[in-house]
């Protein structure tokens, strides 16, 4: 893999400037992505069909971006990862406009699989890409700025989207993510350097890291986590405006509640992880179960409810870096290769919780939708412990390397 050029001050400003426009995409990802959970009820009712199969639309984004990250490090080869990045943000901008004007829910969903796509191999190669703009000790904070990008768009998306829809429509709210994408792509275009594949590089197999017993078992923890997340988070605005019975204006409310909070978790989850990176791994999905629970029994309540959201976003939200940061350090040195397993897990998850939680709210209610995710989190947190005792704490201690404040170069930890 191409290491990043020597730091004088003008390649160390351009690299973090690439870091930047990485966040700012990941931004648009993430806004574009999860959109439908905030407008959920408009678009049922424009595209004339259930709350259920409308909330589909997370499922197909995560189908197609789940083929993708299985293809992405092959197909891109040795292309200049700049330009596969650039590509990327291209589909961006055609899918915020072709769900914008959707005549009707298949070409909405079709829309929906192009951002899929753009999740799927951006978010695959979003930890190499890091790697190669920046030194290995300044590896978690460029992961922390990326993620910055998921957690202010989980700040903004979801309330501004119940807003935006509720004075100018849904279409135009998924619209305004349009000029968002195209700042992106001029900013990587810019000021993102050349990252050209070395000679000889290839891409590491995903069938054989799963071979590897801490890897399958921290894949499956966070495949559970996130199942058991998005089986609720997918249905949460018909839960608030028919049981906590809540207005346009108290909806947006409570949403950005759940974003500033996931804000503030992933300010702060990094001085945990560095305490305890599988104490935080397990304890996060132990707390949302209970939150999920407690929704069952106090969902009636806009105070209690307001709460426990909060609570939920601060959690929910930090929990990607951790497993970011997870995957990074467990496989330094297959990096494209655990990407993408990494977002092939995850988004397979989103479709399979999102789908099994869409079902359930049709056929069964709330209640069971809700039931299912914390059972699904409680596993999550178990398979958490079980690959903190598979070796893999030990790997991590060793490998993860600290900065000379001195020199400013990496150094490895001490045995």
């Amino acid at each position: 893999m191409t290491k990043p050029p020597s730091s004088s001050a003008t390649g160390s400003r351009q690299q973090w400037g690439a870091v930047l426009a990485l966040s700012l995409a990941a931004f648009v990802l993430v806004a574009s992505e999860f959109m439908p959970v905030s407008l959920l009820t408009p678009i049922a009712a424009d595209l004339h069909i259930s709350e259920g199969r409308a909330g589909q639309a997370i499922a197909i984004s995560g189908a197609f971006a789940l083929l993708t990250s299985l293809f992405i490090s092959p197909v891109a080869g040795s292309r200049d990862r700049k330009v596969v990045l650039l590509w990327l943000t291209v589909l961006m901008i055609l899918s915020g406009t072709v769900v914008a004007a959707a005549p009707n829910a298949v070409v909405f969903m079709i829309g929906r699989a192009l951002i899929g796509v753009a999740v799927g191999g951006f978010w695959s190669m979003s930890a190499a890409t890091a790697m190669r703009l920046v030194s290995d000790c300044h590896l978690p904070r460029a992961l922390a700025i990326v993620n910055g990008g998921n957690a202010l768009a989980s700040v903004l998306a979801a309330p501004l989207g119940s807003f935006l829809g509720a004075i100018i429509g849904w279409r135009w709210a998924f619209f305004c993510v349009v000029p968002v994408a195209a700042i992106a792509f001029v900013w990587k275009f810019i000021g993102m350097p050349p990252m050209k594949a070395s000679r000889g590089e290839r891409p590491g197999s995903i069938t054989g890291l799963l071979t590897q017993p801490s890897v399958a078992l921290g894949m499956t923890a966070s495949a559970l986590f996130f199942m058991g997340q998005f089986a609720l988070f997918t249905y949460l605005r018909p839960f608030l405006e028919t049981q906590t019975r809540v207005g346009p204006a108290m909806l947006s409310f409570l949403l950005l509640i759940i974003g500033v909070a996931g804000f503030i978790g992933t300010t702060l989850v990094g001085a945990f992880l560095a305490k305890g990176l599988f104490r935080t791994l397990a304890i996060i999905p132990a707390m949302m179960a209970v939150t999920a629970i407690a929704l069952l029994f106090f969902g009636g309540s806009i105070a209690a409810t307001a709460i426990l959201l909060a609570i939920w976003g601060l959690v929910a939200t930090a929990a990607p870096v951790g497993w970011w940061t997870w995957m990074a350090r467990t496989l330094p040195r297959d990096a494209e290769a655990g990407g993408g397993l990494m977002v092939a897990v995850i988004q397979l998850s989103i479709m399979l919780g999102a789908t099994a939680g869409g079902i359930l709210f049709d056929m069964r209610g709330y209640r069971a939708t809700f039931a299912v995710s914390s059972a699904l989190l409680i596993l999550a947190a178990i398979f958490a412990v079980l690959t903190a005792r598979s070796g893999s704490g030990n790997r991590i201690a060793r490998l993860n390397p600290v900065c000379d404040r001195t020199s400013g170069r990496c150094r490895r930890r001490p045995s």
